[in-house]
C-alpha cells in the first residue's frame, strides 16, 4: 500500500505540477517545504545533523535557518523536476549557468571520455538536460532501483525523455557499459557523494570518515577518461548556478586501488568546497558519515519517501 501511494504521489506531481503557472508552482513548493520543516520529521532532523558538520560553528538558530532554506531548495528541485519535461529547449539552455565551463569543453575536446561526478546539490536533472541541449552532448547515467518497480520506470522514462541513457544501479552490468561509453569518447554523469554499495572508498569529509562510491575514480583509472567534479546551487534568480571544477588527474604512482582512493579523496574535497559555500543546496537527508550509519543491512533499492534518486 505504501509503495502504491508513493508511486501515485510522484505520478500526481508529474501530471499536475507541470500544468501550474510557474509562480504558483514555486509558491506551492515553498509552502510544502515550510510545512515539512515545521513538522521536524526524520529527514529534516537528519539534514540539520549533516549541516552541523558542514557548518560546525553554527548555533541552533543558524542551523534551523539553514535547514529551512535547505528544505526550500529541496522542494525547488522537485517543482523544477516535475515541470522540466514541458520546458522549451531555450528555457533549458538558459536555465543553468555553470562557472568554468572551459573545463568541460576542454575535456570533451580531448576525446578521452568524461566522467562528471556530482553531489546531491541543486538539480542535477536540469544540469543533465542542459548538457544534452546547450552542449548537444548525450551521456549515460545510472539510476537507483526504487520500489515499487513502476516508480523506477517513471524516473527512467523521465530522464530518458530529457536525453539521457539510464542504466540500473543494481545488476552488475552497468560498470562495463559505462566503461565502453567512455572508451568511445562518451560522457558519463554520476551522483557520487553517497555510497550505495559495499565497495565504497573511505574518505575524509568535513573532518570525519565517510564512504563515497568508487565508480567515478575507477572508471577514470581504467579507461583514461577525464574526471570532472561539478557542484550546483541556487540563488534568488530562476537560473541554477554551478561550477565545473578542475579535472582530477590519475596519480602517476601506486596500484589501481591506491590511485582510485587518492582520486576519490580529491573528489570529496571538491564536493566539500562547493557544499561549504552553498550548504543550503546540499540535499542530503540521509545518513552519510560512518559514525551515523546504521550497521543493520538495508536493501539499497528501498525508498523512504521523496529522496532524490
Amino acid at each position: 500500500m505504501r509503495e502504491r501511494l508513493t508511486d501515485a504521489l510522484y505520478g500526481l506531481g508529474w501530471g499536475t505540477v507541470n500544468k501550474l503557472p510557474e509562480p504558483v508552482a514555486a509558491e506551492l513548493g515553498r509552502r510544502i517545504a515550510d510545512l515539512a520543516w515545521k513538522r521536524r520529521g526524520k529527514g529534516v532532523l537528519r539534514l540539520e545533523a549533516n549541516l552541523a558538520r558542514v557548518v560546525p560553528d553554527a548555533d541552533p538558530h543558524r542551523l534551523a535557518e539553514l535547514s529551512r532554506a535547505g528544505m526550500r531548495s529541496y522542494m525547488r528541485y522537485w517543482m523544477e523536476s516535475f515541470r522540466l519535461p514541458s520546458w522549451s529547449a531555450e528555457r533549458v539552455r538558459t536555465g543553468f549557468a555553470p562557472q568554468d565551463r572551459h573545463n568541460l569543453e576542454e575535456a570533451l575536446a580531448s576525446g578521452r571520455g568524461v566522467v562528471l561526478a556530482l553531489p546531491h546539490m541543486g538539480n542535477y536533472d536540469l544540469a543533465g538536460a542542459w548538457l544534452t541541449t546547450a552542449m548537444n552532448q548525450p551521456f549515460t547515467t545510472v539510476a537507483e532501483r526504487l520500489k515499487p518497480e513502476t516508480l523506477y520506470d517513471r524516473f527512467v522514462a523521465y530522464r530518458e525523455g530529457l536525453g539521457m541513457e539510464v542504466l540500473p544501479h543494481a545488476g552488475g552490468s552497468a560498470f562495463g557499459t559505462l566503461a565502453r561509453r567512455l572508451r568511445a569518447g562518451g560522457v558519463v554523469c554520476l551522483v557520487a557523494d553517497r555510497d550505495l554499495s559495499s565497495s565504497g572508498i573511505e574518505v575524509d569529509f568535513f573532518g570525519e570518515p565517510a564512504k563515497m562510491p568508487a565508480g567515478p575514480a575507477v572508471l577514470a583509472v581504467q579507461t583514461g577518461a577525464v574526471l570532472l567534479p561539478a557542484t550546483l546551487w541556487y540563488d534568488r534568480s530562476p537560473v541554477m548556478r554551478g561550477r565545473i571544477h578542475d579535472p582530477i588527474e590519475v596519480p602517476t604512482t601506486g596500484t589501481r586501488a591506491e590511485k582510485a582512493a587518492a582520486m576519490t579523496q580529491r573528489l570529496a574535497d571538491a564536493f566539500a568546497s562547493g557544499i561549504a559555500e552553498h550548504p543550503q543546496d546540499w540535499h542530503m537527508l540521509q545518513r552519510l558519515w560512518l559514525a551515523d550509519l546504521d550497521r543493520r543491512p538495508r536493501p539499497p533499492a528501498e525508498s523512504s519517501g521523496m529522496e532524490k534518486p
